[in-house]
């Protein structure tokens, strides 16, 4: 049956070329949807991936950016990949076989992960035991319209995959960062569309809170320094996220308060 290869892009110009060496001998077909990247990310694409589709469009959301990439695969089957997730010699095998099947057991298939920051692979801190959907039928399947944290939506069960991706998550500490403000301001306004209201006190503990669950409870301190790192920026992307939420909060109510008086 035939593989496309689905990936959305945004300033992936240290990430592309290695995904599509990887995988580029076992797809049928390839789909990029770029958020007009301001780096070399399309350069790359269109002089070196000639066979590619590649595509534009304005960014929205994970969930409707990843749903547009949907619509324009024409494979039975869908390989939806970030640019920096690598699979690995026996994956690749996995999902050759998988797809090579006239009555596959599942519709849906999970990877596990190898999640990498910087030269350290993280094995605790719940960075160690994560696998996502990542193949999948492309009738069976699609991505829910959220702006950050889209997930799978399928009535289908998941089956596992053999091997690993391997997760480049970390490039930089700005990068890192530049990402966590991202993924905050995302997820602030995903709650504040959904009504979500928070107080002061939980703005206060819950960083406290997710720093002890990923360093303590979830064994991150066996992960050395880079276990302190990763359970000092989540705990700092959990602050972020509320803190972001409470300020719209109350300029929305701001804005209640002075349009009353106005009229």
């Amino acid at each position: 049956m035939s593989l496309t290869l689905a990936v959305i892009t945004y300033n992936e110009e240290h990430n592309i070329a290695r995904l599509l060496d990887s995988l580029y001998n076992i797809v049928d077909e390839i789909i990029i949807v770029d958020s007009y990247s301001t780096d070399r990310t399309k350069e790359i694409v269109l002089q070196q991936y000639p066979e590619v589709k590649f595509f534009e469009k304005k960014f929205n959301g994970y969930g409707e950016q990843k749903n547009h990439a949907l619509s324009l695969c024409s494979g039975e089957w869908i390989l939806f990949l970030d640019a920096d997730e690598i699979p690995d010699t026996e994956l690749r095998n996995s999902i050759r076989h998988v797809t090579s099947l006239n009555n596959p057991e599942y519709h849906i298939y999970k990877a596990k992960f190898n999640n990498h920051l910087g030269t350290h692979l993280i094995r605790y801190g719940g960075w160690g035991t994560v696998s996502r959907e990542r193949l999948f039928r492309k009738d069976s399947a699609k991505y829910s319209d959220d702006k950050v944290h889209e997930y799978l939506i399928s009535d289908k069960k998941a089956g596992n995959l053999d091997g690993k991706l391997d997760h480049y998550t970390y490039r930089s500490i700005h990068c890192h960062v530049s990402k966590i403000n991202k993924y905050s301001d995302m997820m602030a306004e995903k709650m504040f569309e959904k009504g979500k209201r928070i107080k002061r006190f939980k703005v206060i503990v819950s960083p406290v809170f997710e720093f002890i669950k990923v360093f303590i409870f979830k064994l991150g301190f066996l992960d050395g320094f880079a276990g302190y790192y990763i359970a000092k920026t989540m705990s700092y992307y959990t602050f972020l996220k509320y803190i972001k939420l409470r300020e719209k909060i109350k300029l929305e109510e701001l804005e209640k308060k002075y349009h009353k008086k106005a009229v």
